[in-house]
């Protein structure tokens, strides 16, 4: 039904003709205009880091280009620094909003019994906004300046609170592996729940956006680089200067 209807069921399969990964979306109209929802994208644990994840979302949005759509959206946990990494570096997506508790507390073992934030983030499906997009991450990962710039945290936003002018690029942290966090301590996975909001939140509300996700660094931390939206193309390299498909 959903392929009837412009939706898109794609699968990749081993050489034993067994599944490996998939995904699944959903094509609608918002303001008008033609829209795709990507709602579930999984890749077997034996078979991540082969690019399957990548491929399949090239697939989709090839479809659903055809069919007319702009953009496609999906959510994913903002702690979750693999599908961080993926989308806003290897994909090229764009930030559209954060949700509070999109789906509500769950007695899923992915969850932890926490509230599940969520991320939606909007992907274009013609290249040139993908490659501008791409390009303002590599800017941002290349710039001393924002693998430098401060991370947000209580002080920090105290010390803004008033500032004439805030720094062109700001820093949220987030764990390096939260899904065995989520798994295994979700009492810790709570707090850097709390902890991601909070910053996020506050980024967002003084213009920030995510630009990119920096390395992971030798002390398992990965951080959200994010700019002024106007800024963004300024950066320079040294110098003053984002699974999938929705993973509930």
């Amino acid at each position: 039904m959903a392929q009837r209807v412009g939706g898109v069921v794609a699968g990749a399969f081993g050489a034993s003709n067994d599944l490996l990964g998939f995904v699944f979306g959903l094509t609608g109209v918002e303001r008008g205009k033609i829209v795709h929802w990507s709602d579930m994208l999984a890749v077997r644990p034996e078979a991540r880091n082969l690019g399957l994840g990548r491929r399949l979302k090239e697939h989709q949005r090839t479809v659903v280009r055809e069919a007319g759509c702009s953009v496609i959206y999906w959510t994913y946990d903002p702690l979750i620094a693999r599908n961080a990494h993926l989308n806003f570096n290897r994909l090229g997506v764009r930030l559209a909003e954060y949700v509070d508790d999109m789906y509500g507390v769950t007695d899923s073992v992915l969850h932890g019994g926490i509230p599940t934030d969520r991320l939606v983030v909007a992907w274009p499906t013609y290249d040139e906004e993908i490659d501008q997009l791409l390009a303002n991450a590599e800017r941002a990962i290349e710039s001393l300046d924002c693998q430098q710039s401060p991370i947000v945290s209580p002080d920090f936003i105290e010390g803004a609170e008033g500032a004439a002018i805030l720094p062109h690029c700001v820093r949220v942290e987030i764990p390096a592996d939260a899904e065995a966090m989520l798994r295994d301590s979700p009492a810790e996975a709570a707090v850097w729940r709390a902890r991601v909001r909070r910053d996020l939140h506050w980024a967002l509300g003084a213009g920030y956006t995510i630009t990119a996700l920096s390395n992971v660094d030798a002390n398992n931390r990965g951080f959200y680089l994010m700019t002024k939206a106007a800024r963004v193309g300024e950066l320079g390299t040294g110098i003053g200067a984002g699974a999938g498909g929705g993973a509930r």
